[in-house]
């Protein structure tokens, strides 16, 4: 939870146009908030307005708005420079930040109307080394699809049925835990996920998840389910508890069966299920850039177009 009092006035007005008028979900809206109060702390430092040395335990309630107004683009650089310094942060990282910082500044100039001037206006991301994602071979996603299913135990069915959709589905840790049974539909072989930013997509359903989330809800614990703020009797995937499963429990079971089937778990992920996923669609299931882009739900084309570089 965000702790507003933490917040300057100015700073929660724009975590509430965030959430209000832009729909941005909880989690990055709580992003959004760490950025910036960092951002915050590290002016204050800068402008010698704080004789705290450590920079995250600097307070920014009472901080005004003249003080944003001496910002300027070197002290957004300086910023972003101290970040690699003190705690080596990946170009990503400080692209992410940079995005944070342009945003904000100009909510305040154009919307808020608390600035003249947007010192943000010419911030450059920071460039980004261009990486190959990860993934499973094709011999190696069946391996741990067979792994999975051979494995004994209490949750077997779940536990395969979780790998199965990832594999085949690509979709997202968060995505995968918030999927609730209404969201399939069984005649339609489709089923609805909440992606970034509360946009809800639909995926479609081979034959091998169809069956894998049959097998598993014929299992699933009927009765004892929790009623909580979780909305644990709707949800799909359920835990040892009786409660909707949470991401780590999912990254616990996929760094399992990863293990279990001889794969390095340094370089193996959830995440690196969904690039898989994706490339093996690509390479195998003749799906084009286009039609990949609304699987994975990616905004913009160029995200996807990473594994035409894999194939």
């Amino acid at each position: 939870m965000i702790d507003l009092k933490e917040n300057p006035p100015f700073l929660n007005s724009f975590l509430e146009y965030l959430t209000g008028i832009l729909n941005k979900s909880v989690n990055t809206v709580k992003e959004y908030n760490y950025d910036l109060a960092h951002f915050l702390k590290f002016i204050l430092h800068h402008f010698n307005m704080s004789s705290e040395e450590d920079i995250k335990n600097i307070d920014i309630h009472d901080m005004s708005i003249e003080t944003v107004k001496q910002i300027k683009l070197e002290d957004i650089h300086a910023f972003l420079y101290y970040l690699t310094e003190t705690y080596h942060s990946k170009a990503a990282t400080r692209a992410r930040k940079a995005a944070s910082i342009r945003m904000f500044f100009s909510y305040l100039t154009q919307k808020a109307h608390l600035l003249e001037v947007n010192p943000a206006q010419g911030l450059e991301t920071p460039k980004l080394d261009k990486r190959l994602p990860k993934y499973l071979t094709l011999e190696q996603s069946k391996e741990l699809l067979e792994v999975t299913k051979s494995e004994s135990g209490d949750f077997k069915e779940r536990d395969y049925a979780i790998i199965t959709l990832f594999l085949n589905c690509g979709m997202r840790l968060s995505e995968l835990v918030g999927i609730n049974i209404k969201d399939i539909n069984f005649e339609e072989c489709q089923m609805n996920v909440i992606g970034k930013g509360n946009k809800e997509r639909t995926i479609y359903l081979n034959k091998a998840c169809i069956k894998a989330i049959n097998d598993y809800i014929a299992v699933r614990p009927k009765t004892g389910v929790k009623k909580d703020t979780k909305d644990s009797e709707k949800a799909l995937f359920l835990s040892e508890r009786k409660e909707r499963i949470s991401k780590r429990t999912v990254q616990y079971i996929v760094d399992k069966e990863l293990r279990a089937a001889g794969l390095d778990t340094s370089k193996y992920s959830v995440h690196k299920l969904r690039h898989t996923a994706a490339t093996l669609m690509y390479q195998y299931g003749k799906v084009d850039i286009r039609a990949l882009q609304e699987v994975l739900g990616h905004e913009s084309i160029s995200t996807t177009e990473i594994y035409t570089h894999v194939a």
